[in-house]
């Protein structure tokens, strides 16, 4: 009976709401368009900061015109628009910015849309948008953008501190290994904690929020993870004793790449979501280089290094003698007196024979070019997912957050890649890209092109994540028919 209510009733009305990062917009803006494929009406609610630069250095509003219903609405992030929004902006910026302006902002455009919203889906680092939603009696799913793996941690951090395991006791301290992780005790050392786990405060605030936003998960109607069963079905495991009902159902830029081929066919367009200006010239550059030849080098959308770190790396990727793409973002080096920006030409001029070096780069199309070898990365998740589907090794020098779990997983579970965490030196640049590129090039090759076969199977029909996805738009649809709909009505009403 209920199936025949949901296919006479209005497509549900779903609300997408990331949080104000490159990397949470780029997967949640694929779970919009895997929702907007099956038929819902989708309203993507980024900040006006985001927004613009989305339009700016994107064909977004054409892409989106296909889908019937897709609409983008924007709110303040809080900060002014001029503001740099570098490092890690966000975490000192959460409460008198971000929740002080963003949910009062959320709440008004929920409570005056139309028509009026069936179900959320907020990342999973928003709060503030749980306590919104139950406060408007709107079903709200998680989206947590971040690693399986992190989000354990994360959820795990009180028990870690009640068992004595945290703080880390000096730098001798780091490579001890943690046993109060469950599903994670052969493998997971102090180091490999999130970095703000190195506070020796154990009442520091970032930590504070980290477990506060991510305990609050269970509160939630579900749990979105951009994940499948077969690359982490034993965190998932341990994740579903605290959240029952969870979707994994990544890698989603695999998974919306193989739902748009079947129904456009080859020749659909890519819709590039990021916030900065693409070089595509380094593709033509690609083309002109053999095989596998090429290490592919890029630290992220949020990633800052110094003058030192940027020229030890450089020194360690000329000494190897393999040919690089570096991807350098604008205002990315910290040097002084603009001596950041200057060491970046000085580095393009020395190299140029050897090396291409951009300011931003076309990342999937990049690391599936066949010229392709390595990806030296800060493993963001993203960037992670996309290396796995490409059957790229990895080496990994994270900078904050979830990175740091990822790369010790990257190097130690699954054995595609190595962990240069914590160090940042041009012998051990030159050694692990030789290691990656030439000696150990053939036992990496191959295990990176099994985890890629495995990874890609989920998304194809019949597939873990393909039908995880499925009940997922499924539930959606159930969930609308059963949201009240008549306390949205009191504003229209008094104007009656």
């Amino acid at each position: 009976m209920e199936k025949d209510r949901s296919s006479q009733a209005p497509p549900p009305h779903v609300l997408i709401f990331p949080f104000p990062l490159q990397g949470h917009i780029i997967s949640m803006i694929k779970l919009a368009e895997l929702l907007a494929l099956a038929g819902f009406k989708l309203t993507f609610l980024n900040s006006h900061y985001n927004h613009e630069r989305l339009v700016k250095f994107n064909n977004i509003a054409a892409h989106f015109e296909r889908y019937q219903g897709f609409e983008f609405k924007t709110i303040t992030d809080g900060l002014p628009l001029d503001h740099p929004r570098s490092g890690n902006w966000f975490l000192d910026m959460y409460e008198e910015a971000l929740e002080l302006k963003m949910k009062p902002g959320l709440r008004e455009m929920l409570e005056n849309i139309s028509p009026p919203v069936d179900c959320i889906i907020a990342d999973g680092f928003s709060g503030f948008a749980l306590d919104v939603a139950k406060e408007l009696e709107i079903p709200i799913i998680y989206f947590r953008t971040s690693s399986p793996f992190s989000f354990w941690v994360y959820y795990s951090i009180p028990d870690i501190i009640q068992a004595g395991e945290l703080p880390i006791k000096g730098s001798e301290d780091m490579n001890r290994l943690l046993t109060t992780v469950p599903g994670m005790e052969t493998y997971l050392r102090c180091r490999d904690l999130p970095s703000f786990c190195r506070e020796t405060d154990i009442e520091d605030s970032i930590i504070k929020l980290y477990v506060k936003q991510t305990r609050k998960s269970p509160q939630a109607d579900a749990l979105i993870l951009n994940t499948a069963e077969e690359l982490d079905g034993p965190i998932l495991s341990q994740i579903r004793t605290k959240c029952p009902r969870v979707y994994a159902i990544g890698p989603l830029h695999a998974q919306l790449n193989t739902r748009l081929k079947a129904k456009h066919g080859e020749s659909y367009d890519h819709f590039s979501n990021t916030l900065w200006e693409v070089d595509k010239s380094c593709i033509f550059w690609l083309d002109k280089q053999p095989n596998r030849s090429v290490i592919y080098v890029s630290f992220g959308s949020i990633t800052s290094t110094s003058r030192e770190q940027l020229v030890e790396l450089w020194y360690g990727l000329l000494n190897s003698k393999t040919k690089f793409l570096l991807v350098v973002r604008p205002n990315s080096v910290i040097g002084k007196d603009g001596e950041g920006e200057d060491v970046v030409v000085e580095l393009m001029e020395k190299s140029k024979d050897q090396g291409y070096i951009v300011n931003w780069a076309p990342q999937e199309a990049v690391l599936n070019h066949p010229a392709v070898g390595g990806f030296f990365t800060h493993n963001g998740w993203n960037s992670t997912l996309e290396s796995i589907v490409a059957g790229v090794p990895m080496i990994c020098w994270p900078y904050f957050a979830d990175q740091q779990l990822n790369s010790r997983v990257v190097s130690e579970v699954w054995k595609i890649g190595l962990d240069m965490k914590d160090v940042c030196d041009r012998k051990i640049v030159e050694k692990m890209v030789n290691d990656v590129m030439v000696d150990q090039k053939e036992e990496f090759v191959q295990s990176a092109a099994e985890m890629a076969k495995v990874t890609n199977q989920s998304v194809n029909v019949g597939g873990s994540s393909n039908s995880n996805l499925d009940h997922l738009i499924e539930d959606i649809r159930i969930m609308s028919l059963k949201t009240p709909k008549t306390k949205f009505l009191r504003n229209e009403s008094i104007s009656i």
